[in-house]
C-alpha cells in the first residue's frame, strides 16, 4: 500500500493502453525505480498482462464479466481459519483461462486473493460472539 503512489506514478495512472504500449526503454526505467517493486518477471508480466486485457477489450469481452463467470456458489461462511482456502476450483478454472488468454502470474492463489478482493468472492469468517455494546447485525447468517 505504502508504493501505491509510486506503482501509479510508475504505470502510467493504471492506464491499460499505456502499459500494453511500453517497451524495454520503459522496462529499463521500470527495473531502475526505486519506488516499485523493481522485480523483472514481475515488470513483464504486468506489461503482458495489460496487453492480454485490451485484447479482451477490443474483441469484445469485458474482463471483469470473465471473473464473474466463476463466481462460486454461495456456502456457509467459515467458522475459523482452518476453513479458509488458498485457492478453490473455480480460481483454479479462472486461473486456467486467464492463462489461455496470455495473462501471467494469475495462478490460483493469486487469482483467489483478486476474486476476494474484488467481492466475487466472501469468505469473511463468521464470529458469533459480539462485543459487549455492539448488537449482532441482522444480516448475520444463523
Amino acid at each position: 500500500m505504502r508504493k501505491r503512489e509510486s506503482f501509479r506514478r510508475a504505470f502510467a495512472g493504471f492506464d491499460i493502453e499505456a502499459v500494453a504500449a511500453f517497451d524495454e526503454r520503459d522496462l529499463g526505467r521500470l527495473l531502475g525505480d526505486a519506488g516499485i517493486v523493481r522485480n523483472r518477471g514481475k515488470i513483464e508480466a504486468t506489461i503482458a498482462n495489460a496487453r492480454a486485457a485490451l485484447e479482451l477489450r477490443q474483441s469484445g469481452e469485458s474482463l471483469a464479466a470473465l471473473i464473474w463467470q466463476y463466481e462460486p456458489v454461495r456456502t456457509r461462511p467459515p467458522r475459523k481459519f482452518s476453513e479458509l482456502p488458498a485457492s478453490t476450483a473455480e480460481s483454479a478454472a479462472l486461473s486456467k483461462d486467464l492463462r489461455k488468454r496470455g495473462f501471467r502470474v494469475v495462478g490460483p492463489t493469486t487469482v483467489y486473493a483478486a476474486m476476494q478482493a474484488l467481492g466475487v468472492v466472501n469468505d469473511h469468517l463468521f464470529w458469533p460472539v459480539v462485543h459487549p455494546g455492539l448488537r449482532p447485525m441482522a444480516s448475520a447468517p444463523p
